[in-house]
């Protein structure tokens, strides 16, 4: 399996999951892995795949605060991509055994990153999966998370198309979770997340956590050839997913 990496550039919810989605294809189609990091501009409230949105969320509150929103491909529940980094992994699911063990293996990357970083990280104990109504992503621990002091610092969610894996994850940098709290009507709760920065007592930046990021995933999985998100290869699958993900109706269909 030949890997690939994509260090790419800030760019609107849309446009994130339509290039995460393509890239999908190409891992479907040609038996390919890809590893893309990446950030949201403007910053971004993403849902859940099957995420019941509308009666979640303050619907109201959130279009009168003019945020960003996109629904994404993958599954889990609703982020805020604001001080954060996301991966992105596509990837034929034969090389790692099947979907746990390739949800195993990936957050071994990013724990191991972050332990490189000086981050004293775990992975959670193995649990049940919470239901997409459940809250907020960070609201509390899914089995195989990241975790330092035994509070979140990474959430993840997956979408399994045939024999091919999308697993989406945010790693938090400096900001917590509080404005998805507070949509929820959870404002007042103790936080279950916590940022690198303030795990490991300093600012830890973007650019030092991607290249911790593609170091680690290169000593677990081996060569990665660089590929830009703006590549033909990538743009011949772009419209379709990049009307899906504008849509309205995709966003709020539930």
């Amino acid at each position: 399996m030949t890997w690939h990496l994509l260090r790419d550039t800030a760019r609107p919810g849309w446009q994130n999951m339509a290039v995460d989605a393509a890239l999908l294809d190409l891992a479907a189609e040609g038996g390919d892995a890809f590893l893309r990091l990446y950030r949201w501009e403007p910053h971004c409230l993403s849902f859940g795949r099957h995420e019941p949105a509308l009666r979640r969320y303050d619907v109201e509150r959130i279009r009168a605060l003019g945020l960003d929103v996109v629904r994404r491909p993958t599954g889990g529940r609703a982020v805020w991509h604001a001080g954060e980094l996301t991966y992105a992994v596509a990837a034929p699911l034969v090389p790692f055994g099947g979907q746990k063990p390739a949800y195993a293996a990936i957050h071994a990357v990013i724990a191991e990153a972050i332990r490189s970083l000086g981050g004293d990280s775990a992975l959670a104990e193995p649990g049940r999966a919470l239901s997409p109504g459940a809250g907020p992503c960070f609201s509390a621990p899914v089995g195989g998370e990241v975790l330092i002091g035994g509070k979140k610092v990474t959430g993840s969610a997956q979408l399994i198309q045939g024999d091919t894996l999308l697993q989406h994850g945010s790693i938090l940098l400096e900001d917590d979770q509080s404005l998805v709290r507070g949509l929820a009507g959870q404002g007042g709760d103790e936080p279950a997340e916590a940022s690198l920065s303030q795990a490991l007592g300093r600012m830890v930046g973007i650019e030092e956590l991607s290249l911790a990021i593609a170091a680690a995933a290169r000593r677990a999985f081996g060569p990665m050839t660089p590929i830009s998100a703006d590549s033909n290869r990538i743009a011949t699958h772009l419209p379709r997913h990049q009307a899906r993900f504008r849509d309205l109706a995709w966003t709020w269909q539930r």
